[in-house]
């Protein structure tokens, strides 16, 4: 029982009977309007005269429907005052779906008067039949229907029935106000393609974002994970041989200069790029800086043993930047986790193909152990990764993943792992063309 009144003690109800009756008054200044062209027929019945007047004044409400400012507000309000959901208009309504504002205007209208006069006499009743309190007999006439209760309890019952009529008559509205208003005043068929258009075109905007920030994260890894590992070499080598080889302590500080000035600009274009600010020249670097790269890293005390061959002028562009960086982030893990011992790095550029392999020493069983559970990501399809065990690349986390991530995206192939007991290999292969 108490769940069946549960609507009539809640404020949203009469708020839609309000909306209701709003609707009912806001049309009252088109009333005289309407009435011209029955005054101008005097000699018509009042049957006719009164149908004329509503007809004319349908019309006009219809009219003012039309107005797209008009069904944003009614939507507007819809929202506030029933509680539904309606999303904006976006684009312009045509033909058939044009007339749904007025439709819901019209029946906006209609029930704000049917409600507001049937809820007066109800609420009328209900004040008026109790004749008790009036120290009369008291009831209700309505063109020759009549309503009367003797004083006592039969009046107070019957009052008690129409307040509760009222109460519902309030809910009956403001019900079928929100079942016509998804219908009339939610988005039409092109209304729908046009949202759905603008949700796909959003998600793609975030998408690309994403995927702008995740590049970024992945060069900002590799640009200052590598220079700050080559630094902390290169410090502590100055520090051993500050006394006994000032000459080499200075090399290397200068060594520190220049690559922590590389890393400060690939920072700061990659901080500008956050900030969504105009960013200054990108860092371009390609593997025409292979050499300098490689030179960093002698200056570190590493013992680097480059293999360079084809005719690296056929990788450019982004193919060209990305195996810099993936030569970067394997030499890295080299200096990071390797056990002293040459680094042997080997460049390949084919005809169809370019080929990136970094070796370096992990120092005995090391290498069996780096690559133990690692079969079931052994591999070589595009972004298949060999080994991919934590105490290979024992980091950040993001190294390894980062490298697999960024060959995948070019369609190459990728290994890492063992090379022998004592040896530890990154393999890489990159397609110098997609294909098709």
């Amino acid at each position: 029982m108490f769940k069946g009144i549960r609507p009539l003690l809640r404020g949203s109800t009469y708020a839609g009977a309000l909306f209701a009756y709003c609707g009912a008054l806001a049309s009252l200044p088109l009333l005289p309007f309407a009435a011209l062209p029955a005054m101008a027929w005097p000699s018509a019945s009042w049957g006719a005269q009164f149908a004329l007047t509503a007809l004319v004044w349908a019309v006009l409400i219809g009219v003012i429907g039309l107005a797209r400012t008009t069904r944003r507000v009614l939507i507007a309000c819809a929202r506030r005052m029933l509680g539904v959901p309606l999303p904006d208009p976006v684009g312009e309504s045509r033909g058939a779906d044009r007339l749904r504002t007025p439709l819901w205007l019209l029946a906006h209208v209609v029930l704000g008067w049917a409600g507001a006069q049937l809820s007066v006499l109800l609420f009328g009743a209900a004040l008026l039949l109790p004749g008790g309190w009036a120290g009369a007999e008291a009831g209700v006439s309505v063109n020759g229907w009549s309503l009367r209760a003797e004083s006592g309890w039969q009046s107070w019952a019957t009052a008690l029935c129409c307040l509760l009529l009222a109460a519902a008559l309030c809910l009956a509205v403001t019900w079928a106000l929100r079942w016509l208003a998804p219908r009339l005043l939610g988005p039409s068929s092109a209304e729908r393609l046009a949202l759905a258009a603008e949700r796909e075109r959003v998600l793609a905007e975030r998408e690309r974002a994403l995927a702008e920030r995740n590049r970024l994260a992945h060069e900002l890894h590799d640009s200052i994970g590598h220079t700050l590992t080559a630094a902390t070499i290169q410090a502590a080598v100055a520090g051993e041989v500050l006394g006994a080889d000032p000459g080499a302590a200075r090399a290397a500080l200068r060594s520190i200069e220049e690559s922590t000035r590389a890393a400060l600009e690939d920072l700061d274009h990659v901080l500008g790029m956050l900030r969504e600010d105009k960013a200054g020249t990108a860092p371009t670097r390609t593997l025409a800086d292979l050499p300098e790269l490689l030179d960093r890293l002698r200056h570190a005390g590493a013992v680097v043993e480059p293999e360079l061959s084809g005719d690296h002028a056929q990788v450019q562009g982004t193919l060209s930047r990305a195996a810099y960086r993936i030569l970067q982030e394997g030499l890295t893990n080299a200096l990071r986790h390797g056990a002293g011992g040459p680094i042997r790095v080997t460049v390949t550029a084919a005809g169809d193909s370019l080929e990136l392999d970094v070796v370096n020493r992990v120092g005995s069983g090391a290498g069996a152990g780096a690559g133990a559970g690692a079969g079931a990501g052994a591999g070589a399809g595009a972004g298949a990764g060999k080994g991919k065990s934590p105490d290979a690349f024992p980091t950040s986390g993001h190294g390894l993943p980062g490298l697999v991530e960024r060959v995948r995206l070019l369609h190459g192939d990728i290994e890492a792992g063992p090379d022998g007991p004592e040896h530890w290999r990154l393999a890489v292969r990159l397609p110098v063309r997609l294909p098709a």
